[in-house]
């Protein structure tokens, strides 16, 4: 099938290689020149597992093409997904006009039937806006598509080619049954194609993330309540977990969530209900638990320190918002080094992948960073640590009390054993346990 995808961020960069790898011919447009000569050339400007090796791959066999002129993306294609960033405004409410733009671009320059795919995650009601800008310009047939995507960060290959269930919202037989056969091959496991109404397609992807972001700030409370009683929450996550009515995963207790979905979706949900006369009551809760437990951390090392905190030298293992991805947007990381160092506290930072990123976007040369873990801690004050990347879970914790000034470890996400360090002489700090 030939395949069109509109923006090469995550969303998009992964679903158009994924799409050649099981043998479509696809091109990936992106207005961005630079990115573009790139991604030619097989550099991602992403990290994600198993993706440079995929797009590599079918870029070297002609099934994946890069371009910035939609006259070459578009002309001949039978779907063109749209994939494109939809930032959040200060409302709470998606920016739809890179999504508009789009459409636009793609309705100039059809050339019969196309199904036209809503891919980035989008309010309710954006299928008849985009259906209302193609109808004003071309008279080619078309149907425009949701199909949400569900990738989790640093595993999103797998999800994307082995995925849960494959959401398709249409009211077009013809448009469901091109999405039927072009998904075909993801789903020969027996994994459920969902064909629903448009509207019910939308609100899917918003709604899930929703429900993750609000598992994880209920097991952050219930974390902070453990702190208050004396009660161990990992105990407490077993407990619940075990239930399969409630199941295992998205049940840790830490420092808060973040990246480019959950912070972004809960707003976007709520700014839908306010549209509509309603206060989702419970998300606002959500949102208000994640900026605090945020803060948690920092709040943490001041009362150590007694406030005391102008001078200090901190040790941070961890910016990217979670392991496997340099993924910096929202991240906790950021919330807590600008806190130490509006203390006065100065901060050595390191992570795997997201340095640059911090440097570039975030952080820029506000804090010093370290290539490895153990460098980051000679002289500090205490270990901080923030982003549990599998490098960091067993340290030689012998050489990390040597490097240390004072030995003192904040963990935010429950990595280390309380009683494994006691014994050790450290003093210890975890999320309710």
């Amino acid at each position: 099938m030939r395949i069109a995808v509109i923006g090469t961020g995550y969303v998009g960069l992964v679903a158009g290689t994924c799409f050649a790898e099981s043998g479509n011919d696809v091109v990936c447009l992106d207005i961005d020149q630079e990115k573009v000569a790139k991604l030619r050339t097989g550099i991602v400007p992403i990290y994600e597992p198993g993706l440079e090796e995929l797009l590599k791959r079918n870029v070297h066999d002609g099934r994946l093409r890069f371009t910035t002129r939609y006259e070459e993306a578009i002309p001949g294609a039978q779907v063109a997904f749209i994939a494109v960033g939809t930032p959040p405004g200060e409302d709470g409410s998606a920016d739809m006009k890179y999504v508009l733009s789009a459409a636009r671009s793609i309705a100039q320059n059809m050339t019969g039937y196309m199904v036209v795919v809503d891919k980035s995650t989008v309010p309710v009601g954006t299928a008849r806006r985009v259906r209302e800008v193609i109808s004003g310009i071309t008279q080619h047939p078309f149907d425009v598509v949701s199909n949400p995507e569900f990738l989790k960060e640093g595993a999103a290959i797998d999800d994307f080619m082995k995925p849960d269930r494959v959401v398709i919202g249409s009211n077009s037989p013809k448009a469901a049954e091109v999405m039927e056969e072009l998904y075909g091959p993801f789903v020969r496991t027996g994994n459920p194609i969902l064909q629903m109404d448009v509207e019910s397609a939308e609100l899917t992807k918003y709604a899930a993330n929703a429900m993750l972001a609000t598992r994880i700030s209920f097991m952050n409370e219930i974390a902070n309540l453990c702190s208050k009683v004396g009660a161990n929450v990992d105990m407490v996550r077993k407990g619940i977990g075990s239930d399969d009515r409630i199941g295992s995963r998205f049940l840790f207790s830490g420092v808060g969530y973040g990246g480019s979905c959950f912070p972004k979706d809960v707003k976007a949900v709520m700014h839908t209900a306010e549209q509509h006369g309603m206060q989702f009551k419970i998300l606002q809760a959500v949102e208000s638990v994640n900026e605090a437990q945020k803060k948690l951390l920092f709040e943490m090392v001041s009362k150590h320190f007694n406030g005391k905190l102008a001078g200090k030298k901190f040790a941070v293992w961890g910016l990217a918002f979670k392991p496997n991805t340099d993924d910096m947007r929202e991240a906790p990381a950021v919330v807590v080094i600008e806190h130490l160092l509006g203390a006065g506290a100065k901060v050595v930072a390191h992570d795997p992948e997201a340095m640059e990123e911090a440097k570039k976007h975030y952080l820029g040369e506000k804090v010093t960073y370290a290539d490895k873990p153990m460098d980051a801690l000679e002289g500090a004050d205490g270990l901080i640590l923030i982003t549990e990347w599998n490098e960091f879970r067993r340290p030689d914790f012998e050489a990390v009390k040597r490097l240390l000034k004072q030995p003192v470890v904040f963990d935010g996400r429950n990595i280390y054993r309380r009683k494994t360090l006691t014994d050790l002489g450290f003093t210890y700090y975890g999320i309710g346990c």
